[in-house]
């Protein structure tokens, strides 16, 4: 890659990175699952009139705005705002490789082979270590819902490979006009109306910040700059960039929410990262899949790109989200 396409795939990874930061003080501005809805709105709105029509069936563009927008992304919101902390939100979420490679040999008949199964077995030791961290750093419920998440992501990366669609920033564009209705509607539900105004009210220029971050940086110009890499260089030269992704989101919850990182995490980090890359497809295979966003999707699909977060320490009050002062 020219450096300056390296330069922009780091980019985009610490963009993604960050992210969880972003979301972790959004979290302080709005209800989870508003906040998701609010920020698959604003994706959508209004890239959709920019890029064109859908270049594949609307079944799996509802099925994968359903997995990724309402179920991965509802769990993980939910989960960070129970307590799960921004960076180790980042690192487990990685463990969607292994859903994929599991749920891609039973339902496409992609058989692993040894090297992968190895990696997927090392990334799950990386998992059991992060638990363990996160047994004595944040709530159960709030891990097992990012898990939950991550599960989620490997359903949607499986139907995005069915779906194979030609054009990632469209098909990623109309994926984000499905979930909005849904999840406004859940909200509605499990966090009320009251709340859900209370926080809208509320609303300043901080809130504005996160959501335009969210929606426009991490998923529009995120989205965007991968599609472009990806069509320009094969799929195992860019994926691995996505590898960087927790190690950003790590490193700036530590330095802006002053998240401690301890030394099993570092060790879960270094098993997870490690079992993710030898788990990625093979450089040849993957160079024959370039030509298809689904490509990217065992190794670290963009659709990471709108992930979200929460610091550690109590799990948030169901009242009114309030922003958070200065």
């Amino acid at each position: 890659m020219r450096p300056v396409h390296t330069a922009l795939a780091v980019l985009v990874a610490a963009v993604w990175g960050f992210n969880f930061v972003v979301i972790e003080i959004g979290l302080d501005h709005f209800p989870p699952l508003l906040l998701s809805a609010l920020r698959f709105l604003v994706a959508a709105l209004p890239a959709v009139f920019f890029v064109g029509r859908p270049k594949v069936a609307w079944k799996w563009i509802v099925g994968v705005g359903i997995a990724l927008g309402v179920a991965k992304f509802g769990l993980l919101f939910t989960g960070m705002d129970a307590g799960m902390p921004a960076g180790l939100s980042s690192l487990v979420l990685q463990i969607q490789s292994v859903f994929t490679a599991v749920l891609a040999a039973v339902l496409l008949r992609e058989r692993p082979g040894r090297v992968r199964v190895l990696g997927m077995t090392v990334a799950l030791a990386g998992i059991a270590v992060a638990a363990v961290d996160g047994g004595t750093s944040g709530p159960v419920l709030g891990f097992t819902l990012v898990v939950a998440a991550a599960a989620c992501w490997g359903v949607s990366n499986v139907l995005t490979r069915k779906a194979a669609p030609p054009d990632a920033l469209n098909f990623m564009v109309w994926v984000c006009t499905v979930p909005v209705l849904p999840l406004l509607a859940l909200s509605l539900l499990l966090e009320g109306p009251e709340r859900d105004l209370a926080a809208l009210r509320a609303l300043d220029w901080s809130g504005v910040a996160v959501i335009g971050y969210v929606a426009w940086v991490s998923t529009v110009f995120g989205f965007a700059a991968w599609s472009y890499l990806l069509r320009r260089y094969p799929a195992s030269a860019v994926a691995p960039f996505s590898l960087l992704v927790p190690v950003f989101g790590m490193s700036s919850a530590a330095l802006v929410l002053g998240e401690s990182v301890s030394g099993l995490r570092w060790l879960a980090a270094v098993l997870l990262v490690g079992g993710v890359a030898l788990a990625s497809p093979a450089p040849a295979r993957a160079a024959r899949r370039a030509q298809s966003p689904a490509g990217i999707s065992a190794a670290g699909s963009p659709a990471a790109a709108a992930a979200s977060p929460v610091p550690s320490g109590s799990p948030r009050t169901s009242g009114a989200a309030a922003p958070r002062s200065g």
